[in-house]
């Protein structure tokens, strides 16, 4: 690898984005030290978003979607070493400033050098600001704090030690894999993270600190959404995806290898632009509270969240925060429309309102349209110039937005801008929201396929109609199936709701419980010191109540019958709507569709449902009705889903007329008798003044529940009812 130390940051090449995490034949000190972050190659625009946040933490933190192995953990690791140090109070736990001490922590009263048991308090010990990973398999008590279990069981007083919110308090806390943080864990994130408090009352302790962090979370999209209460939580999100260029991709690699094989050189190396960016930095922090917001870019920023019709009104807060963060980087004393216009980039595509199954974006052309409505303020001086002309900052910003890496342009390692359009940066969807996007038409505009001759040979397909947001239910009854977000079960991982005597060798035991059992017996059992005697029936199990996840299989009839009176449109809609519900609930789901002569499995059962919606959308509509071999494709999906996965309830769902013109009624009628032991929903689609109740005597033999087409909008709704299956 070239020796690039000397290089000033207007010489350093555009990389392209991503760095992979360590191979695993690495060194051990390759897979301990911290790649450096000016070392990161392209991702400009998560440099942005980062270092907005570290600039301003009011900003809100920042969600990073990507697909897998594009450096999105390793550039939010390399990010605490850059931030400012903090001064806290000596031997506090909780991390207080000693400028300003929480008055309810823990470990106070801190007082101010005035004398008193907190003298000395606003000395403070500098140390370097702290990033915390938040496992997805973390305890609540982990995350939270517990009870001291040490000191309860050897001195048998009652204290409490901090988890990792109190860890975090005034630096980063990161959660890798978010998207698979268990809902427990999320509530209470959630309550932190809006609070900047955490509240623990649990096993006999009440305690309440401060906390508040950087919250930065990493995920895939393929592998689930976000809950929306968490998703609105982080200020900015940005997109990142790897480079297609041989060239730009062999540098990635380069660089890698080059680290793995002596770290310490590396970081060296790059240490003279990690120091320049940490300077750089804390002046924009230090500049941050002289940064005037003034009232036209107030007004463009209310103008582009009321035109892209974002939910509520904290977009508008955090779009304004990230300007003021935008201006203090750029070296600004007032925010200008180009800082405006780099906030919104990143804090309204996860805000705006979109269909499911849509990847978070922004129409750019659009947003210049927006921002060029508000003119600029006529007894202002208008903004500065920018000190570091060139970059997509300043004046006259391109579409592109912030996609340089030197500290001039919006990047922070100064190794120049990236060119337009290499598919390195990380800007958002280029379709208009309005349009839906590719493959999607307007909402209320689906085209009525006509009436299809039953039989015939010819293909319609039918576009879904307007997509309604299903009903929240509750399912009656606990279960035992794999975590998921959709019913009461029994999981190791959830909320404590008691306590029991383990059945062998307990898998999480229940602290106060354990204590309390063996507390009236101390006396006798010749307890003299401040430990605890304990014995094994005093041990208790904790029971913990979380969310199992299904499996819904969708069974479609997709014969020339379904085409008549836009069925299928309206069948499409509830089905995607039903997706959707499934995909943000962690279900396994699986779509069979049956016509002409055959069954087919559109989706075999997945927990990622994105390929069966855009199939769904393309479903060709036609020919006769085989309702046997659908029912029996399903029985045989059910089959082999039951021998992978036993723990798993699974739901059918049979859309249909219950026609049959390819194959018997009688052939049909002994396929229903093998779904008869599944739980089941039979939606009738048959219309018209005259019914012949097809649909209904189906659902009779196979012990399903009937539902009309009619009812369809709210068929989410109703498969939350019908969870409890055995």
């Amino acid at each position: 690898m070239p020796d690039t130390s000397a290089q000033t940051p207007a010489e350093i090449p555009a990389i392209p984005a991503g760095i992979p995490e360590a191979t695993p034949g690495a060194p051990p000190a390759a897979r301990e030290a911290r790649y450096p972050f000016t070392a990161v190659v392209g991702l400009a625009d998560l440099k942005l978003a980062l270092i907005l946040n570290a600039v301003s933490p009011r900003v809100g933190g920042v969600l990073v979607r990507g697909e897998k192995g594009t450096a999105k953990s390793t550039i939010v690791r390399a990010l605490a070493a850059l931030l400012p140090p903090v001064t806290t109070v000596p031997g506090c736990r909780f991390s207080c400033d000693p400028a300003a001490p929480d008055p309810g922590c823990p470990d106070g009263p801190h007082g101010t050098g005035t004398g008193g048991a907190g003298d000395g308090a606003g000395i403070g010990i500098p140390r370097p600001a702290r990033l915390v990973e938040l496992p997805v398999g973390a305890s609540e008590d982990r995350l939270a704090g517990s009870l001291d279990i040490e000191r309860a069981l050897t001195e048998g007083v009652k204290a409490f030690e901090p988890g990792l919110l109190a860890a975090a308090h005034r630096g980063v806390l990161y959660v890798d894999e978010v998207n698979l943080l268990h809902d427990h864990l999320v509530d209470l994130l959630l309550d932190a993270a809006a609070l900047g408090t955490c509240y623990v009352e649990r096993e006999g302790v009440s305690v309440r600190h401060a906390a508040r962090f950087l919250l930065v979370g990493t995920m895939n999209p393929e592998e689930g959404e976000l809950r929306p209460q968490l998703l609105d939580r982080f200020g900015l999100t940005v997109e990142v995806r790897a480079s297609r260029e041989p060239g730009e991709r062999a540098e990635v690699v380069r660089r890698r290898l080059a680290f793995e094989t002596d770290p310490a050189a590396f970081a060296a190396a790059w240490a003279d632009r990690e120091a320049e960016l940490a300077v750089r930095i804390a002046q924009a922090r230090a500049r941050v509270a002289d940064v005037v917001l003034p009232d036209s870019a107030l007004r463009r920023i209310a103008t582009v969240c009321a035109g892209f019709d974002v939910d509520g009104l904290r977009a508008d807060l955090v779009t304004a925060n990230a300007a003021i963060a935008h201006a203090a980087w750029r070296g600004r004393t007032e925010v200008a429309a180009e800082d405006v216009r780099e906030a919104a980039r990143l804090a309204l595509p996860h805000r705006r309102r979109r269909d499911p199954f849509d990847a978070p974006g922004l129409d750019e052309a659009m947003l210049d349209a927006l921002l060029a409505q508000v003119p600029d303020d006529p007894e202002g001086d208008g903004p500065e110039d920018d000190p570091e002309d060139g970059g997509p900052g300043g004046s006259g910003g391109s579409p592109g937005g912030s996609r340089g890496d030197g500290p001039g342009d919006g990047g922070p390692d100064g190794s120049g801008g990236d060119a337009p359009g290499d598919g390195t940066g990380s800007s958002g969807d280029p379709h208009d929201p309005a349009s839906g996007g590719p493959g999607r038409p307007p909402a209320g505009h689906a085209a009525d396929p006509g009436p299809e001759a039953e039989g015939g040979h010819g293909e319609r397909v039918a576009p879904p109609g307007p997509l309604r947001p299903a009903r929240v239910f509750t399912v009656p009854g606990i279960g035992a199936g794999a975590p998921g977000r959709r019913s009461r079960a029994r999981t190791p991982l959830g909320r404590t709701t008691g306590a029991r005597v383990p059945g062998g060798r307990p898998a999480s035991v229940h602290l106060t419980a354990t204590v309390l059992a063996a507390a009236p017996y101390q006396r006798e059992r010749g307890r003299s010191g401040p430990g605890l005697l304990l014995r094994r029936e005093d041990l208790r199990e904790a029971v913990r109540e979380g969310r199992e996840g299904n499996l819904v299989l969708l069974v479609v009839d997709a014969s020339g019958s379904m085409a008549a009176r836009k069925r299928m449109s309206a069948v499409k809609a509830a089905v995607l709507s039903l997706l959707l519900d499934a995909y943000q609930r962690r279900d396994k789901v699986g779509l069979i569709t049956f016509r002409g002569s055959r069954a087919d499995l559109v989706l075999p059962p997945t927990s990622s449902v994105e390929a069966g919606a855009a199939r769904l959308r393309e479903l060709p509509t036609g020919g006769r009705t085989p309702l046997a071999a659908g029912l029996l494709r399903a029985a045989e999906v059910l089959r082999v889903e039951r021998l992978r996965d036993p723990a798993r309830r699974p739901l059918l769902v049979l859309v249909t007329d219950g026609r049959v013109t390819s194959g018997t009624v009688e052939e049909s009628r002994r396929a229903a008798t093998l779904l008869a032991g599944v739980t089941s929903v039979v939606v009738d689609c048959e219309s018209g003044h005259v019914r012949l109740g097809l649909a209904a005597s189906l659902a009779h033999r196979m012990g399903a529940e009937t539902v009309r087409l009619d009812d369809l909008t709210d068929l989410a709704g109703m498969i939350r009812q019908r969870r409890t299956a055995a």
